[in-house]
C-alpha cells in the first residue's frame, strides 16, 4: 500500500538546518523547564511515599478533602481522579509522613469523621525512600545500557565492526562499574558515560551508530521535556514508555539507514546529500503508514484509556511523533555532516 507517489522528491536534507533549529529550541525549553521545576517530578516509585485512592459515598468538593487532610496534620497532595461525576480522589503523601504506623486506617477514619461521609479505600501503595532511590538509579542504568547495546547492534549491522563496537561497549560498561564504586551520582555518571560514548563514536568513525544514538537521546530529552512542562510524574510505567520509544524510533531509523546503504551502492556517483534525500523519500510511505496506525491506537488509549495509563499513553504519543521526526531530520543528516567533516 502506498499513500505517497513513488516519484515524490521532498527536499528533507535541504531543510535540515531549520530542523536543527527546532530541535535546539525544544531541548533548550526542556533544560529551562527542568531547572525551573527543580528537576523531574518523581512519583512515589522513585521519590518514596504513599499513594492512596479513596472514594466517598456522596459528592464532596476537593477543597473539603484538602481541609480534612490539613485537620489531620498530614502533608499531602489531593487530586481529583477519574470522571467528574465519580467521587474518587488520589492522595499523595511524602515519604517522611508516610512512615507512620497504620497510616491507611488513620487516614480512612479521620476523613470519615471530618467529612461526615463513608470512605472506601480503593488502593494503598507505599514505597520507602531508599527503595525509590534504588529504583531511580536502576531506571537510569537500564536506559543507558539500552542505548549502549543499540550502538553495538547498529555498528555491527551497518559498518560490520562487531568486534570494535563490542570492545567499546565492554570498556564503557566496565568504566560505569568502576565509577559506581567511586560513589559518583547516577545522573552525573550517565551524563559522563554518554559524552564518552559519543566521543568514541567520533574517534572510531562509527557514523551510523552516532546518528542513531544522537536521534534516540534527542527523542528521550524532548519527551522528558514535555513531562516537565506539564508537570507529569515519572514512574516505572513511564520508564517503560521511554524504553518503548527508544525501540520504536530505532526501528524507523534502521529502515531509513538500510535504504541509504542500498542506494549508496546503487547510485555511488550521486552526491551523498541527494542519496540520503532519495532514501528518505523512498521510505516515506512506509514511515507514514507505520507511525500513523500506531498513533491512532495511542491516541485512543490517551483519550479513552482512563487515568491509570493516561501518562503512559501521553509519553508514547509524544515519543512516536518526535521519533518519526528525528529519523528523518536528525539521524540521517548526521551522515551528511560526517562526510563534510571528512
Amino acid at each position: 500500500m502506498q499513500i505517497i507517489k513513488p516519484d515524490v522528491n521532498i527536499d528533507f536534507v535541504g531543510r535540515r538546518r531549520f530542523a536543527y533549529f527546532v530541535s535546539a529550541i525544544l531541548i533548550l525549553i526542556t533544560i529551562v523547564s527542568l531547572i525551573f521545576h527543580g528537576g523531574p517530578k518523581y512519583g512515589i516509585d522513585f521519590a518514596g511515599g504513599a499513594e492512596l485512592l479513596i472514594q466517598f459515598n456522596q459528592p464532596l468538593p476537593i477543597e473539603e478533602v484538602k481541609a480534612a487532610m490539613n485537620a489531620l496534620q498530614l502533608e499531602a497532595v489531593v487530586q481529583k481522579y477519574g470522571e467528574e461525576a465519580e467521587d474518587f480522589y488520589r492522595v499523595l503523601i511524602p515519604a517522611a509522613v508516610a512512615e507512620q504506623e497504620n497510616l491507611a486506617q488513620t487516614l480512612k477514619e479521620g476523613l470519615a469523621a471530618r467529612t461526615q461521609r463513608q470512605v472506601t479505600l480503593e488502593s494503598f501503595e507505599m514505597v520507602g525512600p531508599q527503595v525509590g532511590r534504588d529504583l531511580r538509579e536502576k531506571a537510569l542504568l537500564a536506559m543507558f545500557f539500552a542505548l549502549l547495546f543499540i550502538a553495538v547492534y547498529i555498528s555491527g549491522r551497518f559498518e560490520l565492526k562487531w568486534l570494535l563496537s563490542a570492545a567499546m561497549a565492554g570498556a564503557l560498561a566496565f568504566s560505569v562499574y568502576i565509577l559506581r564504586l567511586a560513589h559518583l551520582s547516577i545522573p552525573m555518571l550517565m551524563l559522563a558515560a554518554v559524552v564518552v560514548t559519543l566521543v568514541l563514536f567520533y574517534v572510531l568513525n562509527l557514523k551510523y551508530a552516532m546518528g542513531a544514538i544522537v536521534a534516540l537521546i534527542h527523542d528521550v530529552i524532548i519527551t522528558v521535556g514535555f513531562f516537565s512542562i506539564f508537570q507529569k510524574e515519572f514512574t516505572l510505567p513511564i520508564i517503560a514508555a521511554l524504553l518503548t520509544i527508544i525501540g520504536y524510533s530505532l526501528n524507523d531509523t534502521i529502515i531509513v539507514f538500510d535504504r541509504i546503504r542500498e542506494n549508496l551502492r546503487k547510485y555511488h556517483k550521486l552526491p551523498l546529500a541527494e542519496t540520503i534525500n532519495r532514501s528518505i523519500n523512498e521510505t516515506l510511505s512506509r514511515t507514514i503508514l507505520t507511525s500513523g496506525t500506531t498513533l491512532i491506537v495511542v491516541v485512543m488509549l490517551f483519550i479513552f484509556g482512563g487515568g491509570i495509563i493516561h501518562d503512559f499513553a501521553f509519553a508514547l504519543l509524544v515519543g512516536i511523533l518526535v521519533g518519526t521526526y528525528s529519523s528523518i531530520f536528525v539521524a540521517s543528516p548526521i551522515l551528511l555532516a560526517w562526510q563534510k567533516r571528512k
